[in-house]
This record gives C-alpha cells, sequence and structure tokens, in this order.
C-alpha cells in the first residue's frame, strides 16, 4: 500500500494524488464507504454567514483536492455535512448527540470558543465511555487559549493561532506605530472576549508601558443591533487606537457603528473581513482597519493558492475562500489517514502528532503534539483597495500584507497537561 509521507507530500502535487488514489482496490461492483466528516457551525441565526462559508470552504477542497482524482484511501470520496449549531452550546452538543447516532467520526467546527469548549468536553467524556466508537474534533477557529492550555484533549485539535499567539503579533504591530498612546478594548462577553482583552492587556504593558487603556468593554454576544452607545464611550475615551475580537454580525454591527460616527484611529482585529464585514467597511475602513491572521490574502505568488481561489469563485460566485487553513486541515487529516492506513480516529490522531505540511502558500505548518496545536505564519493585514488581487465581498477592498511573522516566533510554551489513551 502507497503511503503519504508526513512532511513532503501534499494534495496539490500530482504525485500525491495519484498515490491517494491508488492506495487500495475495492472488489468490483463495490462502492467504497464515504469518509464522512461532520460541521458543527452556525448556519442560521446572527453568525449564519460565517458558518456557510466555512463550510462552502471545506466541502470545495474535499472535492477540488480529492473526490474530483478518485478520492482517498483506494477510492473512498470524502462527504461533509453540514450541521446546525446556531452558535449555541446546547444545540452544538445535540448536533454532536446526532453526528455520533449517525456514525460520524470526525467533527469540525470553529464558530465560538463556546461551543468549541463544549464539543471538547463532550467527546473526551464520549470516548472514554466508548472506545469502540471514538471521535475525532478538528477545531479550525476557535482560538481561546485554554482549548489547547489547561483544557487541552487528546481528541481535539486545533488549526487556527490561538488568540494570544495573535495578540503578541498585534502588539508587535501596536508597539511600533509611535502615534498611538491610548487604547479602547472592546470584545463579546463570553471566553474569547475576555482572553483577548487580558492578553492585550499584559502584553502592550509589558511592550509599551507608556500605552494607557482608556476603554475595555464587553457586551452580550449576538445580541447587540446598534453599537452607538459604546461607539460613543470610545470616542469619549479620545482612544487613538481600538482593539477588538468581534466577529461575524457583531463585527459587522460595529464597524458600522465606528463608520458612521466618523472615528478616524486605527482599528485592530482578528475577523474584521469577509463575510458582508469589507463591504460594510469598504471607503471609511481603507488604510485603518487592521486584521491579524494566519491566511495571507494579498499578496498572494504561489500559482496553486491563486488557481484555489479562482476556482472556488468560479464555483461561488459571492463567496470568497478566506479560510485557507480549512484546506491545511483537510490535508492533515488525508496525510495522518494515508500514514495511518486507516480511519481509526485513534490512529489518526497519533498520526498527526507533531506532523507538518506544507500549505498552499508553501509555508510548513507543524502540530505540536504536546497540545495539538498548530503553527504556521501570522500576518498583520490593512484593509485598502490597493494592490489587491482577491477582493472580498465583490467589493474591491481587500486585505494587504503589512508585517508577516515566522511560525518559529509565534511557539509559545504548552501548558496543557493531555491525559493520553493508551490504544
Amino acid at each position: 500500500m502507497k503511503r503519504i509521507t508526513r512532511l513532503l507530500c501534499t494534495p496539490w502535487t500530482l504525485a500525491c494524488l495519484l498515490a491517494m488514489s491508488d492506495s487500495g482496490i475495492h472488489a468490483a461492483g463495490t462502492k467504497p464507504e464515504p469518509v464522512r466528516i461532520a460541521m458543527i457551525d452556525p448556519q442560521s441565526g446572527a453568525f449564519a454567514a460565517t458558518g456557510e462559508t466555512a463550510y462552502l470552504q471545506l466541502l470545495f477542497a474535499a472535492d477540488y483536492f480529492y473526490n474530483a482524482h478518485g478520492g482517498i484511501l483506494g477510492g473512498r470520496p470524502i462527504e461533509v455535512i453540514a450541521l446546525d449549531n446556531k452558535a449555541s452550546v446546547a444545540d452544538t452538543q445535540q448536533q454532536l448527540r446526532r453526528a455520533i447516532s449517525q456514525g460520524i467520526q470526525y467533527i469540525v467546527s470553529g464558530n465560538g470558543s463556546a461551543p468549541a469548549s463544549a464539543l471538547s468536553q463532550a467527546i473526551e467524556r464520549h470516548n472514554r465511555r466508548n472506545p469502540g466508537q471514538r471521535v475525532l474534533f478538528l477545531n479550525y477557529a476557535a482560538v481561546d487559549p485554554v482549548l489547547t492550555g489547561a483544557d487541552c484533549s487528546f481528541w481535539h485539535f486545533r488549526f487556527d493561532s490561538d488568540s494570544d499567539m495573535k495578540m503578541e503579533v498585534m502588539t508587535r504591530a501596536i508597539a511600533a506605530n509611535p502615534d498611538i498612546h491610548r487604547v479602547y478594548i472592546i470584545g463579546q462577553d463570553y471566553s474569547f472576549g475576555t482572553a483577548v482583552a487580558a492578553s492585550a492587556s499584559s502584553m502592550l504593558a509589558s511592550k509599551r508601558p507608556d500605552i494607557e487603556i482608556v476603554g475595555n468593554a464587553l457586551h452580550p454576544i449576538g445580541q447587540v443591533k446598534d453599537f452607538t452607545p459604546y461607539v460613543s464611550k470610545i470616542v469619549a475615551s479620545r482612544a487613538d487606537a481600538i482593539i477588538t475580537g468581534n466577529w461575524g454580525a457583531d463585527m459587522v454591527a460595529l464597524a458600522r457603528s465606528i463608520t458612521d460616527a466618523g472615528l478616524d484611529v486605527p482599528i485592530y482585529t482578528f475577523y474584521a473581513a469577509y463575510d458582508g464585514i469589507t463591504a460594510t467597511l469598504g471607503e471609511a475602513g481603507k488604510n485603518r482597519i487592521r486584521l491579524v491572521h494566519n491566511d495571507l490574502a494579498n499578496p498572494l505568488t504561489n500559482e496553486e493558492h491563486i488557481a484555489f481561489n479562482r476556482a472556488f469563485k468560479a464555483r461561488y460566485p459571492d463567496k470568497d475562500a478566506s479560510q485557507p487553513r480549512i484546506a491545511t486541515m483537510l490535508t492533515m487529516l488525508v496525510s495522518a489517514m494515508e500514514q495511518a492506513g486507516t480511519t481509526d480516529p485513534f490512529s489518526v490522531a497519533l498520526a498527526m502528532e507533531d506532523m507538518r505540511v506544507t500549505n498552499m502558500d508553501g509555508e510548513q505548518v507543524w502540530m505540536r503534539g504536546s497540545d495539538h496545536q498548530a503553527f504556521e505564519d501570522l500576518h498583520v493585514s490593512v484593509h485598502t483597495n490597493s494592490g489587491i488581487v482577491f477582493d472580498a465581498d465583490n467589493s474591491g477592498f481587500g486585505l494587504l500584507a503589512e508585517l508577516t511573522v515566522p511560525a518559529q516566533e509565534t511557539v509559545r510554551p504548552s501548558s496543557c497537561q493531555m491525559a493520553r489513551p493508551t490504544q
């Protein structure tokens, strides 16, 4: 049986595609069972746009890299199933039970650290009680550090940089700006929002003790339609920079209120792009909004990434391939399955530990075995319409990288004390 190498083989190389399609033979006339992946994310409600786009990106990556070339493990197609959690912890748990009852062994989620935490804990309990029906959790966007820290799990793998890693890069950019002396922090009132506020305060204090935190506000997640009262406080504080971890509908509404107020200060964000946010900001956000992220948007120099973006846009003209790490996640998962020669979650998890794959930008991505945290380059990009090849929301505006921090400089010590199953 042909195997996928841990380091050199990626799905956008012909040799890899041939290896995957020739890794086994099925009896004539039998149809290979699909490898099923359930994406548990919001598909309705305030955060539906974010969840839907992520689902389409996973679905497209499965078709583009694997299903169109004969599938994996000797011809097995990848089937992606969207399960709507409405960004709710209770609905997340319900959809997990539904997926398990259908025999699905791979769960993908990312929109919200609270649902991700619930998934991680529930899967840990389930796998301990049901060793013959184990499930693996692939997290592409929930970035609360606790998920790979105090609450780490052998069955959880995170493919996004955590909020502390991103804040380290964000505060490096802020500290380098001599015009910033007063910073206002605003975020959603749950674990991720509080983590962002805490790390912003401590990291700015160490890098630039002269910077004053003039406000630190938390608001109910997904409930504020008009952020004018919050923005009025920001204006009154005389802040010359804003930090926010808001995402989805909350980022759209906050951006709209900031724009309406004419507040002309740099705004440092985690998620102020795509899914209607870029179109909302438009000209008003030019050279003001900045985003820290681990997925390069512009400039792209790798032809494989350019071709992927163009193909995605051809299939979904109103959507953007905004999270290339979803494709990277699938690359590592399939590589681990091929290396293990099975889809058994325990064997696949062992294969993914300390695995290194190359993403579409030609960068190496490392999955640290001690806590299952991935590391890759991080970027700070500016919202602009200059130098943009791939815009967002068909708006003419997009993200242009201003600062790139190599993956090795983003590595932080691990506090994970993982309980590891023996078999």
